[in-house]
């Protein structure tokens, strides 16, 4: 049994999605640290996880949270 790609996923943690979506870690984490309530997060315990969909929304309208070229 082979283990799921990130697209394939539906709920990825904040890892996943910083590969998957090429983000700066630092502008990432700080989002993170200061956003209660984004529409993406979701928590599990202590954990902080992000909902792709919902994410690929919110880049759409905060492309800023990407890297530079």
């Amino acid at each position: 049994m082979r283990k799921p790609e990130a697209s394939e996923k539906d709920i990825l943690n904040q890892e996943e999605a910083i590969v998957f979506f090429g983000l700066s870690r630092q502008k990432f984490y700080k989002l993170l640290k200061e956003g209660k309530g984004l529409p993406f997060m979701a928590l599990y315990g202590t954990r902080r996880l992000i909902i792709r969909t919902e994410f690929e929304k919110y880049l759409k309208a905060h492309p800023e949270l990407r890297r530079r070229a």
